[in-house]
């Protein structure tokens, strides 16, 4: 990608995101601020047109931070094409089709970065265990299988329906385990999970807006003040604090 984004030399820079779950929600939108950014420091971006096609019909799911998030859109330059879903892609000639309000759009491209579309692994899918989309099928509060009580399920295998991130699987844990305990004890499933995520949306180099919110889709913010806005604080504890968190 990096190869890609450095060797760009102007045209038309085409950044996706599918209609499934994702693995982070706002990785298809970080690479494409990062990469306006690197245009704009190699002296390309007057030469660049960047659109972002999402198969969603916004740039974010909760309004707060989606404000936030259309300003550095419009700050940027960037176009967006809302409910643009990518169906297929023509190397040969550099045309990726989208689907749009039923409509094949075809759209030439120098640059495309595709998110692709994801589903659940082929092995739930046959387990039985799986819901419609063959993600475990588990009450959204408490882990535990709706018809299999022995069964317990978190993170990205399960039917929560949350982001599937590192901060949600934090937030899970806690209550799955306390959960399997009660179960084994033959007590009452007394933890729940509020839908607890976050996601680190990058807007370019030094900047962040860290989104938090819960099943509601109402911001469940950690620091006290506004993190609607972009902070080059959130920046920071994103690149040096938060890997260090993770790995040790």
């Amino acid at each position: 990608t990096w190869d890609a984004i450095r060797n760009f030399t102007g045209g038309t820079a085409i950044f996706t995101q599918p209609g499934t779950p994702i693995k982070c929600g706002g990785a298809p939108q970080k690479i494409m601020y990062l990469a306006d950014d690197a245009f704009r420091k190699q002296g390309v971006r007057d030469r660049a047109e960047i659109k972002f096609c999402t198969a969603a019909p916004s740039i974010f799911t909760v309004k707060k931070y989606a404000d936030g998030l259309m300003k550095v859109i419009d700050r940027k330059g960037i176009e967006p094409l809302w409910t643009h879903n990518l169906v297929a892609i023509d190397p040969d000639n550099k045309v990726a089709t989208f689907q749009h309000d039923g409509q094949d759009v075809a759209i030439p491209y120098d640059l495309l970065h595709v998110t692709p579309p994801m589903s659940a692994p082929d092995v739930l899918k046959a387990s039985g265990l799986g819901n419609e989309g063959g993600w475990v099928n588990v009450d959204k509060h408490t882990t535990q299988h709706l018809n299999h009580p022995n069964v317990f399920s978190l993170g990205d295998c399960s039917s929560l329906p949350t982001s599937k991130t590192g901060a949600a699987i934090r937030a899970q844990a806690p209550v799955t385990a306390a959960n399997v305990m009660h179960h084994l004890h033959g007590e009452s499933l007394s933890a729940s999970y509020d839908g607890y995520t976050s996601c680190p949306l990058v807007t370019g180099y030094g900047s962040l807006i860290l989104a938090e919110f819960d099943y509601d889709l109402a911001p469940k913010e950690t620091f006290p003040f506004d993190q609607g806005k972009e902070r080059w604080s959130m920046y920071m504890m994103k690149k040096h604090l938060l890997p260090p968190m993770y790995w040790h």
